[in-house]
């Protein structure tokens, strides 16, 4: 093969191995090998388990000889270690999490270990997935495979850095506010944020239960397609699932964009983008008209309403959802005399700043004076959002965008700046709180050479129109041939 086993996508890697190319195991010992090579300077997993993933690759290969064509059968996969895995810890990226080891495996996961998936391991991620650049967890910071000096993304950011330095065919993230298409288009690859109720959030560790969104990271959007397939659908466990068939994604990859319509919201081409980014997202645009598309003008006149709304709504949702973290029942316990004091001994030591942060701005605003002026205010001020949305994509079938105002930026640039940090999701934070669904996928470069991605966006439910639009923007161009290579990365 012209391709070492690691640099493959998903469909290719199983043509291979169902014509005998190589099989599981092989591949799996590719990636690993991958993952020793590089990973000591991406940083991008908390946990390997090697012994695990040789084992499973042993199965899928006995599975397959059995006559077994699951869909992933003997893929590499990564999981962002906010998912829960039975007998692998779960850390969240946060030290009060520390040796958590499920007694039970998430929906999603479940879904793809029952379709042959290979587990390479648990990637790092922004503690309890708060952060746009995985500088929020709890033991390191993933460093982009392009520039080692630059964040990957996040919170997703160790899954965004494994699929762009090959060291894994694709992985899971989540996204609450962007954090799964942030990474991918700071990191070069797709990201896919798919509608609220699509994925089981059963076994996600909750940040912002109205909010989070488990979605895919991969080398292509074929790949995307494939496993959103795989995990999507309705679960007894979710109350918030949706009971709607799951459509054949990956049928929808037509190629052909001739006669869609495609929005161009006026409030995501502002003042502040960097003028590289703009450019490659306007002639990804042309491309598409170039292909028939229609692209019209819309307006989405809440949009700056979003990032007050957001971090209303979400960290509200946090100080609620991380109250379970007491230092009683799992996790860290430091152990003081009275309960009142283990309680806050092991909250102060267990979680970081961010993550206290969030609390304090949630609870204030759910506090007993204050609710209504502004947790009950956000959530109306949501809904203004969501309609905004609804009446576009009554005009529209896709909206394109930028996915950040910036490409990566350098690693503790914006440590110190909380606002200027929440401002790199200000393009993606309107999605989650609509509840609908959107994809990154790679439109060029910047003059430091560091990718930039398009967004596009889609209504509830409505994944299939923009894979199809993604696709075929991706095979008319060649960005996706296009990859990091962090044993050479220099310096921007």
């Amino acid at each position: 093969m012209s391709e070492a086993l690691h640099e493959l996508t998903i469909h290719a890697a199983l043509d291979g191995m169902r014509r005998g190319d190589f099989n599981a195991v092989e591949l799996t010992q590719a990636l690993l090998d991958r993952i020793d090579q590089v990973d000591g300077q991406v940083k991008a997993y908390l946990t390997v388990t090697p012994e695990l993933a040789l084992a499973q690759a042993a199965a899928a290969d006995a599975r397959r000889a059995a006559g077994d064509d699951a869909p992933l059968l003997g893929v590499p996969l990564a999981i962002k270690d906010v998912l829960c895995t039975e007998g692998v810890r779960t850390t969240c990226g946060s030290r009060i999490l520390e040796n958590f080891v499920p007694p039970y495996t998430a929906t999603a996961v479940q879904r793809l270990a029952d379709a042959g998936m290979v587990m390479l391991g648990k990637t790092n991620t922004d503690e309890f997935a708060m952060g746009s650049s995985t500088e929020n967890s709890g033991y390191f910071t993933t460093r982009n495979p392009w520039d080692l000096t630059r964040v990957p993304g996040g919170s997703s950011g160790g899954s965004g850095a494994a699929v762009s330095a090959q060291e894994a065919l694709a992985a899971l993230g989540t996204d609450t506010g962007g954090s799964v298409r942030l990474p991918a288009s700071y990191c070069g690859v797709v990201g896919l944020k798919p509608s609220y109720g699509r994925v089981s959030r059963y076994g996600l560790v909750a940040y912002g239960s109205s909010l989070d969104q488990v979605g895919v990271l991969a080398k292509d959007v074929r790949d995307a397609a494939l496993i959103l397939g795989v995990m999507a659908g309705h679960d007894v466990h979710d109350s918030t699932s949706m009971p709607t068939p799951v459509p054949d994604y990956q049928a929808a990859l037509t190629g052909d964009v001739r006669g869609l319509r495609v929005g161009l919201p006026d409030e995501y081409f502002i003042e502040g983008v960097q003028p590289e980014v703009e450019a490659a997202v306007r002639r990804a645009i042309d491309v598409l008209a170039e292909m028939g598309a229609e692209i019209v003008r819309i307006s989405l006149p809440n949009t700056d309403k979003a990032l007050p709304v957001y971090y209303l709504v979400a960290t509200a949702e946090a100080s609620a959802n991380l109250s379970r973290f007491d230092g009683v029942r799992y996790g860290f316990s430091a152990g003081a005399d009275s309960i009142l004091e283990n309680y806050r001994e092991s909250r102060g030591q267990g979680f970081g700043a961010e993550v206290k942060r969030r609390i304090m701005l949630g609870t204030y605003a759910l506090s007993a004076g204050y609710y209504d002026a502004y947790y009950l205010k956000a959530q109306q001020v949501r809904t203004l959002i969501k309609q905004d949305f609804e009446r576009a994509f009554e005009q529209v079938d896709v909206i394109a965008s930028p996915v950040a105002p910036t490409t990566a930026f350098r690693i503790g640039e914006k440590a110190d700046d909380p606002l200027a940090m929440y401002l790199s999701d200000v393009f993606t934070i309107t999605l989650n709180l609509a509840g609908m669904c959107g994809i990154s996928v790679p439109c060029g470069f910047d003059n430091a050479g560091l990718p930039i991605g398009l967004q596009l966006m889609g209504p509830h439910l409505g994944e299939e129109t923009v894979l199809r639009a993604a696709h075929a923007y991706e095979q008319a161009t060649t960005w996706r041939s296009h990859w990091a290579q962090p044993e050479k990365a220099g310096v921007s």
